[in-house]
């Protein structure tokens, strides 16, 4: 009797919990006693600790998502979301990207949807607000401060000029600060090709509501990051958080209020809303109730792993594991050695990882690391944080790409161009229509 295997997210779980099960179970897989399918509304797993990077044109884009169907070659991949998860009955209700919705049977699910930006009800924030999560906001973001030098340089009013320059990131964990530190970088080397922006025209301003920056990588490495950002001529704000940006118009709670073309909120996340449209039983936080061996507390044939689960760290009792990249990775290959122990009625073993330290990449050349109680600031650090992150990419296509565009920003200089058509591209061809039509 085939067993079917639902993972629900094609990213950092549902990916390497695939390939792992891909590789375990070759045999089920080839004489059809186990299927294996991932349901997820994009085609491919995005890497993001690299987005910054590619925000700031270091990678192509392309080269910082794997494609699901070619890395899972004998794994079903199904396009579109899932509305509902009824584990009682054992099924899922998917809505495809196209057509009608369908109910999908499964044996055994894996809750590995992941996370969502967590905002506020702050005013005006979807004005000019976006956040820092996937491929098409990093390039999104990347060509609006691009197209915004070309603004400002080409405009006579002072006022357009200066709400064009100035750049707001609220939160100052990894994705804040990383994202902030390569953009910065990347538009202070790009001046050098504007007549009338200077590297001091530009504005950038962190605001964070706790009193550090950076918190995973200690007090001590912490401070130097701070002092580093703020000696780039970055204007830092602890203890400071965003009352409102109606129409551009940042306030601030302490008092400072400017006008801003561009906000990037990357001040924490949340599960995914799936969460809420299961019988699976949640914690106080929202997340999957799970346990250390990566099983949803009290159900049976139900796994989650990931930022959608709060999992117990056996390493730190009472505390769970962070939501991070290098926990869901360590993760996925627990999950997916349980599952086999599940099929073939073996004891599962709990998740247990020590936490070996954080890298950061400030920038070309900058960064900052705290491994193994080891710290490292600027170049050492730095290539570290590549290193690291090159050995975590997947599959060896991914690395060679990358590794090839780092090699080639060593020789040529980037690209400061912005393509910010590519996000409404019919926009030249409907003018064209309508000026036939006159």
């Amino acid at each position: 009797m085939n067993k079917r295997i639902v993972i629900v997210g094609g990213g950092y779980v549902g990916l390497y919990t695939a390939l792992r099960l891909q590789k375990t179970l070759r045999r089920e897989l080839r004489d059809g006693s186990v299927s294996i399918t991932i349901i997820d509304p994009q085609s491919y797993m995005t890497y993001q600790p690299f987005l910054p990077e590619a925000a700031a044109g270091n990678l192509s884009p392309r080269h910082l998502v794997a494609p699901l169907r070619r890395v899972l070659p004998k794994v079903e991949i199904l396009n579109g979301h899932v509305t509902k998860v009824h584990h009682g009955e054992r099924t899922v209700t998917f809505q495809p990207a196209e057509g009608e919705e369908r109910e999908l049977a499964y044996d055994v699910l894996v809750m590995a949807a992941g996370s969502i930006s967590r905002t506020l009800p702050i005013p005006g924030l979807t004005d000019i607000g976006i956040g820092f999560k996937t491929v098409g906001e990093a390039i999104a973001l990347r060509n609006r401060v691009l197209h915004l030098l070309d603004v400002a340089e080409s405009t006579e009013d002072p006022e357009v000029r200066r709400r064009a320059l100035t750049f707001v990131v609220v939160g100052a964990g990894f994705a804040g600060v990383e994202a902030l530190a390569e953009l910065e970088d990347m538009a202070k080397d790009s001046t050098r090709y504007y007549r009338n922006i200077e590297p001091s025209d530009l504005r950038w301003v962190l605001v964070e509501a706790t009193d550090r920056v950076l918190p995973e990588v200690g007090p001590e490495m912490g401070k130097w990051t701070l002092e580093q950002l703020r000696e780039r001529g970055i204007e830092v704000k602890l203890e400071t958080r965003l009352e409102s940006c109606v129409g551009g118009h940042v306030v601030l709670s302490d008092g400072t209020e400017f006008d801003a073309d561009t906000l990037v909120w990357t001040a924490g996340v949340k599960p995914s809303t799936i969460v809420n449209s299961t019988d699976l039983p949640l914690d106080e936080r929202g997340r999957v109730k799970t346990t250390a061996a990566l099983t949803v507390a009290g159900v049976k044939g139900a796994f989650a792993a990931g930022d959608i689960a709060g999992v117990p760290d056996v390493t730190n009792p009472g505390q769970y594991c962070a939501p991070n990249a290098q926990h869901a990775v360590r993760q996925a290959k627990v999950l997916a050695d349980n599952i086999v122990r599940h099929l073939r009625g073996e004891q599962l073993v709990d998740y247990r990882h020590k936490y070996v330290g954080s890298v950061a990449g400030l920038g070309l050349h900058q960064g900052v690391a705290n491994v193994y109680g080891v710290k490292l600031r600027g170049f050492p650090a730095w290539f570290m944080h590549r290193t690291y992150h090159l050995s975590r990419v997947p599959t060896l296509n991914r690395k060679v790409r990358v590794v090839v565009d780092w090699t080639l920003a060593l020789f040529f200089k980037r690209e400061t161009i912005s393509l910010g058509e590519v996000e409404h591209p019919r926009d030249g061809f409907r003018a064209a229509v309508a000026t036939t039509r006159r």
